[in-house]
């Protein structure tokens, strides 16, 4: 397995990471469990996580069990220092502080709360899951209105988390910082404040990536490169859709649309599964069958061929799952399929 280091940090990961945003959920600890269990084995050493987690749905009685089970599993397996974490604060909902904004004092707290539920004594890399002043992440991009926001205030914000990070990192806490569902202009700013008060700079960015979501590949590819800014993105098969199972009509037994609607959601996948969308998967099975490949290892093995650092965060609800996953990785892309899905991108831009 390849390592990487985020950023300009000197944390050293797993060219792939685990995500664990179904364990306590769709996912049971003891799945969850042997999960991490097959990661470690392949080589996969970096783990996700939130304090937010489990999703599909977010409940509020379930706030913060992802991180127990995770922090479970090493105090079982004594594998901490094995491994690298990841967690993040959540931005405002009212599943998490009542929608209350986080600032340095909450951040801190946050950060205490996470260390007891992983039982640690340390957080790898700290991430700010959305920002307070508002996202176009989640389909927000179609209706994004960032008029309310003021300047000064994002900037002031910025300085009092970013002096909570400096002295969580001071204190052995955490060892690197980075930041979730940003936009170029947000991570340019966050880097700037911390060059201004010599505060940690953000490390990595987590934000959603795949074949069929490609916001990244402009501005904040831009910014990554220049602001030294490893991009670790979320749902690379589109929350499921790209692994085909959704096509005809189809909604699997245990998949996250079904979970989604049987919690009274729209079981849309939050708002990817749309004739667009499929259409543009099945497409993309077709190329891969037309090349010989499999088309989740190609949407995987795509990522790494990007003309910035990103490391695919892969997650899984069964064990088989993530067996298929792994068995596609270290297959190095083509040229000629690489340019192949860029043509092919064009005729399908952003199904969703």
């Amino acid at each position: 397995m390849k390592r990487v280091t985020l950023g300009g940090s000197d944390v050293e990961v797993s060219g792939i990471c685990l995500g664990t945003m179904t364990f306590g959920n769709q996912t049971p600890e003891a799945g969850g469990h042997a999960q991490m269990d097959r990661a470690l084995d392949t080589g996969i050493t970096f783990f996700d996580t939130a304090e937010m987690y489990p999703v599909n749905p977010v409940r509020r009685e379930t706030i913060g069990l992802t991180e127990t089970i995770v922090g479970n599993w090493l105090a079982r397996t004594g594998n901490r220092d094995r491994v690298e974490l990841a967690t993040k604060i959540t931005g405002p909902s009212q599943m998490v502080r009542d929608g209350a904004p986080y600032d340095g004092a909450i951040v801190a707290a946050a950060i205490d709360g996470s260390l007891r539920r992983l039982q640690t004594d340390r957080i790898d890399l700290y991430q700010l899951h959305w920002p307070v002043r508002g996202s176009y992440a989640f389909r927000q991009n179609w209706t994004y209105d960032p008029s309310k926001q003021w300047k000064q205030q994002t900037l002031d914000h910025m300085a009092s988390v970013l002096g909570a990070l400096s002295d969580a990192q001071t204190a052995g806490k955490i060892r690197a910082v980075g930041l979730s569902n940003e936009s170029a202009w947000g991570l340019t700013r966050w880097c700037d404040v911390a060059d201004r008060l010599d505060a940690p700079r953000m490390a990595a960015i987590q934000n959603e990536y795949s074949l069929l979501y490609r916001l990244f590949d402009t501005d904040g590819a831009e910014v990554a490169v220049n602001e030294d800014v490893t991009l670790l993105s979320y749902s690379p098969l589109a929350a499921g859709l790209l692994s085909g199972k959704y096509s005809n009509g189809a909604v699997p037994e245990g998949s996250r649309a079904a979970a989604d609607k049987a919690s009274g959601g729209l079981g849309n996948l939050g708002g990817r599964k749309t004739p667009q969308g499929i259409a543009a998967t099945e497409a993309y099975h077709k190329l891969a069958a037309d090349h010989g490949w499999d088309a989740i290892h190609m949407a995987i093995a795509w990522q790494l061929t990007r003309p910035f650092r990103v490391i695919p965060i892969i997650g899984a609800t069964r064990m088989d799952q993530l067996d298929h996953l792994v068995a596609g990785l270290g297959k190095p892309l083509p040229d000629d399929l690489k340019k192949a899905i860029d043509r092919l991108h064009k005729l399908h831009p952003l199904p969703y």
